[in-house]
């Protein structure tokens, strides 16, 4: 395992490690995930299979009989692209890139769409018009993808409304549903079970497989979300 005073690199299986910048969530430590899965996919080396960016790691994934053919001077694939992420962490640009988006989203909060809306009001005492005015007026970061295909983790839900997940996880929850889960909130991209407290729904498509861009959101991505009318 590698270390120094801004990261720590450890091996994920035989063709994969992980970059972890820190171990508390703070909007400067994702960046600092998602910054380097961008350099590394914009200047990929032989053998990388791809790269994914968490709240506040960086795992690659990486064809283990191609890096040794590629860089036969370092001893095990291991090293070889851990001396190669260890340099792009040195001379990373952790600035937010300049085309970081600001996407509104729909929300249908209708009783069909919501099945924990009543709850997460009761559980704070409020209205539930008043859960949604507040979970709609703030924007939320898109830490990372993940759970399932296009499944987005964003926060900070306002501590007014944080509510935990649910005792006992729903069997199935519908494809669109949004959920808070303590001071998270999310999109579920397909139907899926789950134990988030579900708050609405909506209709826009979170995973389409055969776009070129398959996600509808980004890691690092600001979404507002709009009650639909």
């Amino acid at each position: 395992m590698d270390r120094d005073a801004s990261h720590r690199i450890f091996p994920l299986g035989d063709s994969a490690l992980t970059v972890e910048f820190g171990n508390v969530i703070t909007p400067e430590l994702n960046q600092k995930a998602i910054a380097l899965a961008n350099c590394i996919e914009n200047s990929p080396f032989p053998g990388l299979i791809e790269t994914v960016p968490a709240y506040t790691t960086t795992t690659i994934f990486y064809d283990l009989v191609e890096v040794r053919r590629s860089f036969s001077e370092f001893p095990t694939a291991f090293e070889a692209v851990n001396r190669i992420a260890s340099d792009m962490v040195a001379g990373l640009d952790e600035s937010p890139p300049d085309d970081s988006r600001l996407v509104e989203i729909s929300v249908i909060f209708d009783r069909e769409s919501e099945f924990d809306l009543g709850h997460v009001a009761n559980e704070h005492g409020l209205s539930i018009d008043q859960v949604i005015d507040i979970f709609t007026s703030t924007a939320y970061r898109l830490y990372m993808l993940g759970f399932l295909p296009g499944f987005s983790y964003m926060g900070e839900v306002d501590e007014r409304i944080a509510t935990p997940r649910k005792e006992t996880p729903r069997t199935l929850v519908p494809k669109g549903s949004i959920g808070i889960a303590g001071k998270q909130t999310g999109i579920y991209s397909l139907a899926s079970p789950g134990g988030w407290q579900i708050i609405g729904r909506t209709e826009v498509e979170m995973f389409t497989p055969n776009n070129d861009s398959p996600t509808y959101l980004d890691a690092g991505d600001e979404v507002r979300f709009i009650e639909a009318k």
